[in-house]
This record gives C-alpha cells, sequence and structure tokens, in this order.
C-alpha cells in the first residue's frame, strides 16, 4: 500500500456495526424499521440504508424527509412530522436500537485479531459510531467478552455535529494525542464514515462484503451465486470509492495484509 506500511500510521479510527460487529450491518435497520413501525410507518430497507453511518437522530431526520415517508407519516399521525417527531421516535429508538445491538454483537472474522496485531505494530486503536453511548453499552461489553475493546470510543452526540463532519476524529485524535491526520486510518463501512475520514484528512479505508452496502449476513452472502456475489461487491467498492475512499477490503481481516503488501 505504502512504502512504509504500518509505520506510516499512528492510529486506526473503527466504526462499529457492518465493520466490526454486526455482519452485513443488520441491527440498524431492525430498530429504525420497528421503530416507524409503531407509528404506521412502513420503511423499506434500501431507504433505510441510505443514510446509515450518521446520527441515529440525523438519520432519523433524513427518513422524515423523504417525500414517501413524510407522506405515510401524515396520513398515520395526523400531521407533517417535526422535530417533536424525531425526539419521539429517538425516545422508542434507544431501547429497540440497544436490544438490536445486543443480538448483533458478533465479531466480524479477523476483528479482534486485525486490532491485535495494529497494536502490536505500536498503533492505537479507537472507535467511532452513530450509536449514542446508551445504545452501545452491551455492544462493548460483548465485543470485550470476544476480544476487542479498542483504546477510545466517540458515540453519536458527544460532538456538535455526527457523520460526515470531521469532528468525532478530530475528538478522538486531541484526547488520544494524535496528530497530524494524515496518520490515522478511518475504516468504515458507510459513505457517511468514508467521507468523515476524507474531511478530517485520514487515510481511509471502506469495507465491503460486511457492512451496510452488501446488507446481507456472511451466510447468505456467501450462499450467492460467485458471479453476483462478485457484482455486488464491485458495485459496494465502487459506491465507497466515490465517498472518498483510498482502499477497498472486503472485511477487516484484510486490512493489515492490504496496509503492508
Amino acid at each position: 500500500m505504502t512504502k512504509d506500511g504500518l509505520k506510516a500510521f499512528d492510529l486506526v479510527i473503527f466504526d462499529w456495526a457492518g465493520t466490526m460487529v454486526d455482519f452485513g450491518c443488520r441491527a440498524p435497520v431492525l430498530a429504525l424499521t420497528e421503530a416507524f413501525a409503531r407509528r404506521g410507518v412502513q420503511l423499506d430497507e434500501a431507504a433505510v440504508r441510505a443514510d446509515m453511518g450518521k446520527a441515529k437522530a440525523d438519520h432519523v431526520r433524513a427518513l422524515l424527509a423523504l417525500k414517501d415517508v413524510a407522506q405515510a407519516w401524515t396520513e398515520a399521525q395526523g400531521a407533517a412530522p417535526g422535530e417533536a417527531d424525531v425526539a419521539a421516535l429517538m425516545d422508542d429508538l434507544g431501547p429497540l436500537m440497544r436490544d438490536a445491538a445486543a443480538h448483533a454483537s458478533e465479531l466480524i472474522p479477523g476483528a479482534a485479531d486485525t486490532a491485535a496485531r495494529l497494536r502490536a505494530a505500536g498503533l492505537k486503536v479507537a472507535s467511532s459510531t452513530g450509536y449514542t453511548r446508551e445504545m452501545m453499552a452491551p455492544v462493548l461489553v460483548r465485543a470485550a467478552d470476544q476480544g476487542y475493546a479498542p483504546d477510545h470510543l466517540v458515540c453519536a452526540g458527544e460532538t456538535p455535529q455526527g457523520r460526515p463532519s470531521p469532528l468525532m476524529i478530530y475528538k478522538a485524535c486531541a484526547e488520544l494525542g494524535v496528530w497530524p491526520l494524515s496518520r490515522v486510518i478511518k475504516v468504515d463501512d458507510a459513505e457517511a464514515g468514508i467521507a468523515e475520514g476524507r474531511a478530517a484528512g485520514c487515510f481511509t479505508v471502506g469495507v465491503s462484503a460486511s457492512g451496510n452496502g452488501a446488507g446481507l449476513s456472511q451466510t447468505a452472502l456467501a450462499a450467492l451465486d460467485p458471479a453476483e456475489r462478485a457484482k455486488r461487491l464491485s458495485e459496494v467498492a465502487d459506491r465507497l470509492r466515490s465517498a472518498g475512499a483510498d482502499l477497498v477490503i472486503e472485511t477487516v481481516a484484510e486490512l493489515v495484509p492490504a496496509l503492508t503488501g
């Protein structure tokens, strides 16, 4: 990748769902779909995935801004959606996300080993997420039980703006004492997370197979016809590169070899 490989970097910041846990990034889709269904609005999965990676409140706003969703909301609730509805949905979404994420906290194969190899090479390992800290609580426990505990975590709502702004990356770097930003790698499965890394001036790595773009469990992805699998992952990789990814890998298991090969 670079002539210096890992020596060119001091810190790697990983996303969570679809990158380090929850192959297929299913938990947010299930929770958001249920939260809206409770208000009489049925969401299309493609619509839910379109703004994945953003802070969950921003994600809810983006969904409510969709013409079809806004119309369905108005018909079901008797008024056009507003900020009070965002707050109400977030009240519902907190427990739903916490439960869904807790059940989808299995580490993606190679995640713990990748973090260990980076630390062995002298790099720090941090994380950021569109989940709130409340939503992340059970995920942190389950991930640690499986051998992954990052040095630092930034959650949605802990900076003035979420993705695609670079503020969560800035916060992690400031608190870990890492600079310049060119010595930071941001690894993410969603375009918003790649755009975040790009805005911060990081080296950005997109994850095509395990994340939101492919949107399938490991079993379902493996069951695809090889040509269909290759086509799907190629399309995901193209979207990640368009968002600014410097490098695209299928899963985090490939990160260290890709950086040192």
